[in-house]
């Protein structure tokens, strides 16, 4: 199917896109990398009047190291971040989490921020993230905000971003030396994942001293296993304490149902894939 006409502008700074923004309103949509928001236009379940490419907007691209964070821009594609040797040694779950996303194509297409301001909830990367306790910049009308990971995702496909606004960069604490693993149930290659758990962890002489776990399409959003990690701390990293620990993974959720597996299906999953996320993130 052919999108309905809609005008195009592709501004080359962040202030110029704001404008641009803010003149069409609601009338407008950002195009990041596009591979969300192009099926959308194609099956016509969204006729913006202008469309708002970032794609020549340089200053939203990049990695940098910045002290005790990774900042990574939200233009960056996925490739590049999943092979970035400062994301390796000081966020190694986004990469685990980046492997399994898609197709090569779409990881060279697709855009880290674009991907997380989506916010589909079987997306690949909102768990890891969220694991990570990273933090959203965020640039509108009124100047630049920060929005920690906990309160960027709202809902089924909803952001704590304006319709004025737009994601510049995302911010993740390092943790450097941390183990990490992502692990994703899928009935066929590069399908989104039935469910998916990002796991990180730092170990210390075999006892767990902090975990961290977030769960992809358990609930409208990624979430937290909370219990999980709470479980985890000061325990060893064996096979009995993390199969005790993961039973808390569906504490808090709220599975959807649909043709890949119902909720209790989804619920067995998050349990067995949250124990082999953390043993292979703690190496064991």
């Amino acid at each position: 199917m052919i999108p309905v006409q809609f005008d195009y502008v592709a501004p080359t700074t962040l202030g110029e896109a704001l404008t641009a923004l803010s003149q069409h309103g609601d009338d407008a949509k950002i195009i990041a990398g596009g591979q969300s928001l192009l099926p959308v236009l194609r099956m016509r379940l969204n006729a913006p009047e202008m469309v708002i490419d970032l794609g020549k907007i340089e200053e939203l691209r990049g990695i940098r190291d910045d002290g005790d964070a990774i900042v990574i821009g939200a233009m960056t594609p996925h490739a590049v971040v999943g092979s970035d040797p400062l994301v390796a040694e000081h966020a190694a779950l986004i990469p685990k989490a980046i492997e399994h996303l898609a197709d090569a194509q779409i990881r060279h297409r697709g855009t880290f921020g674009g991907a997380l301001a989506h916010a589909d909830p079987a997306g690949d990367l909102g768990a890891p993230v969220l694991a990570l306790g990273a933090t959203f910049v965020i640039a509108g009308p009124a100047g630049v905000r920060t929005v920690p990971a906990d309160e960027f995702f709202v809902d089924l496909f909803e952001t704590a971003i304006n319709d004025d606004e737009i994601l510049t960069e995302v911010r993740i604490p390092k943790h450097t030396g941390w183990g990490a693993h992502y692990e994703k149930f899928v009935r066929v290659a590069h399908q989104w994942p039935i469910v998916a758990v990002a796991a990180t962890l730092q170990t210390n002489g075999g006892t767990i001293s902090e975990a961290r776990v977030g769960l992809t399409n358990m609930g409208s959003t990624p979430i937290r296993a909370r219990g999980v990690e709470e479980a985890l701390a000061g325990q060893p990293a064996t096979a009995d304490a993390v199969r005790t620990a993961s039973e808390r993974a569906t504490e808090g959720t709220n599975p959807p149902s649909d043709l890949n597996g119902d909720a209790e299906y989804r619920r067995h999953l998050a349990g067995v894939l949250t124990r082999r996320a953390v043993l292979n993130a703690a190496g064991a």
